[in-house]
């Protein structure tokens, strides 16, 4: 019989106990929680506050008294681990109800306190009256009765990643004016700038006022004015700050346990910490990238699952391993949704990683079904081999699907020419015959078996402005609508009549609306003796990021 003590409930550790308790009835297991809630749904905080979910009670995945119940289970709410002594293999705990404090042996440990918000000292925060940040229930409550009951008008939301954005929308929502305020170029992290345009436009249609590239350089009176780096001020009723979150790694630093990448617990593939009894997961730990192995910091809710499970099997002698983390993440922004698996193009710049790209504009399902929707999806992938290094999507219906088919095939090792051999459900309301996967398939191989050569949306500019002949091959009434600068219009279907118009001696750079008729048109320029180039994405793509109408 084996003592197992875990620090912290919620994904992980709750995850964790209930596993160990299924493999064996023998050991004891005792789970220090230092909030109230033992098993809570942190991803669907912030649509109780925005009144999506109406039943508080549906945020409680499992309560102390249910689960203590069901997993026999020792679970000690409102009880902080203050303390880790390695020596004696003991924790001290403070009983929050009461202040006393007490030792507890362990023959495990297992560690999963997760990560907390980022609150910087910025001045003025502390005599903010109406400032909150969003981790847990308490927190929620918080907000909702603030809402509820003094009704404010203006809101604005500092941070614009996962909670960022759903907490604008909710706001949104509840009637609430929303300004954000980013201090990077664009919302959403994991999704690359020119996919974060399409999000930016679409939060402006819903009433969200963006202020991009701009930080918090002080509150002033108790919050209700803020100052900004750039200057301008903002007057609000009420403030979320949701610039990040930090690992709850103080106890293990205390305890002389090896840290990582900002502050995470560094651990190996069986989730051991550099004391081989105590291990960590969740939100604390340092991961690695399971495509390039590098050193990273991913809280996100499937890993601390996973690797809740995972730590019980090894506890209990199976041979399993945590492979890295992915990065797969979803969010809902008004009507889109946006989603991304693996890495974008900052991280593979940032490790100085070649890579190539590809975008396309598939619906949804079969565009003569009713309700069909465009969406964008964004491949990366290695030119030489194929292997799938990320891929992001942004659309209305259809984006998870997509996203989950590519995170399954990385994690199957497939290439960009397995995409378009992946023989996925196909009925009208659902799809095409050729799925938006398939389709990214056949772009990307396209590229590799060198069909076709393309340049991106941000270098066609300075193309076409160092005398580089760019032509739209889209009808004149769409060229009319707005065009890339510079751009000559030889609509596709006349394109074989006007070859004579078209310099020989020179590469020709083609564009149409989502880089179907530009590829069409490089495969017949190039078949009778030019060099084409197509623009990856289209018109549509540069759009999104220019919102240009010549």
């Amino acid at each position: 019989m084996k003592k197992i003590v875990i620090v912290g409930g919620v994904a992980g550790g709750a995850t964790a106990a209930a596993r160990l308790r299924r493999l064996t009835e023998k050991d004891e297991i005792i789970i220090f929680e230092r909030g109230e809630y033992i098993s809570f749904a942190n991803c669907g905080l912030p649509y109780y506050i925005g009144e999506v979910i109406q039943d508080r009670n549906k945020l409680l995945v499992q309560t102390v008294e249910g689960m203590a119940k069901r997993f026999h289970l020792d679970i000690r709410n409102l009880s902080e681990v203050t303390a880790i002594n390695r020596d004696q293999k003991t924790v001290t705990v403070k009983n929050l109800r009461t202040g006393e404090e007490y030792e507890e042996a362990y023959d495990t440990l297992i560690l999963s306190p997760g990560a907390r918000p980022m609150v910087p000292p910025i001045p003025g925060i502390e005599e903010a009256n109406a400032l909150f940040t969003l981790r847990n229930i308490p927190d929620t409550d918080q907000i909702k009765a603030y809402v509820d009951q003094q009704k404010p008008k203006s809101a604005v939301v500092i941070g614009g990643g996962f909670i960022g954005v759903e907490m604008a929308e909710n706001l949104t929502e509840r009637g609430v004016e929303v300004t954000l305020v980013e201090m990077a170029n664009q919302v959403m992290a994991p999704i690359d700038y020119e996919m974060a345009a399409i999000v930016h436009a679409h939060m402006k249609e819903h009433g969200v006022h963006l202020i991009l590239e701009d930080g918090v350089k002080a509150f002033e009176n108790n919050g209700r004015r803020i100052i900004l780096n750039s200057g301008r001020t903002l007057e609000t009723d009420m403030i979320i700050l949701a610039i990040g979150v930090q690992p709850e790694s103080q106890l293990a630093k205390e305890a002389g346990l090896e840290l990582g990448v900002r502050g995470t617990i560094k651990v190996n593939e069986c989730l051991q910490t550099s004391d081989p009894n105590i291990y960590a997961i969740g939100d604390v730990i340092e991961v690695k990238n399971y495509i390039h192995g590098f050193e990273t910091f991913v809280p996100l809710a499937w890993p601390a699952n996973r690797q809740g499970r995972l730590v019980a099997d090894h506890i209990h002698g199976y041979d399993v391993k945590y492979n890295g983390t992915l990065g797969t993440s979803i969010a809902k922004i008004f009507d889109l949704t946006v989603a991304a698996t693996g890495n974008n193009e900052k991280v593979l710049k940032q490790y100085g990683i070649p890579y190539e790209v590809v975008h396309v504009h598939p619906m949804s399902h079969a565009s003569y079904y009713p309700n069909a929707a465009q969406m964008t999806l964004k491949l990366i992938f290695e030119k030489e081999t194929g292997k799938i290094y990320g891929a992001q999507a942004v659309g209305k219906e259809g984006v998870d699907k997509r996203i989950d088919v590519i995170a399954t095939a990385i994690k199957g090792g497939l290439t960009v020419w397995d995409l378009p051999d992946l023989e996925l459900s196909y009925a009208p309301p659902f799809s095409s015959a050729k799925d938006p996967v398939n389709i990214a398939g056949y772009a990307a191989t396209n590229i590799l078996d060198g069909t076709v050569e393309t340049v991106q949306w941000h270098e066609i500019d300075e193309i076409v402005a160092n005398g580089g002949t760019l032509i739209d091959v889209r009808t004149k009434k769409e060229y009319e609508q707005g065009h890339m600068k510079g751009a000559l219009n030889i609509p596709l279907d006349e394109l074989r009549e006007r070859l004579l118009e078209i310099p020989k001696d020179e590469t020709i750079y083609v564009t149409c609306q989502v880089g179907l008729r530009g590829y069409l048109a490089a495969r017949i320029l190039n078949e009778n003796g030019f060099r084409a180039k197509n623009v990856d994405g289209g018109y549509k793509l540069y759009s999104s990021v220019f919102c240009t109408n010549h």
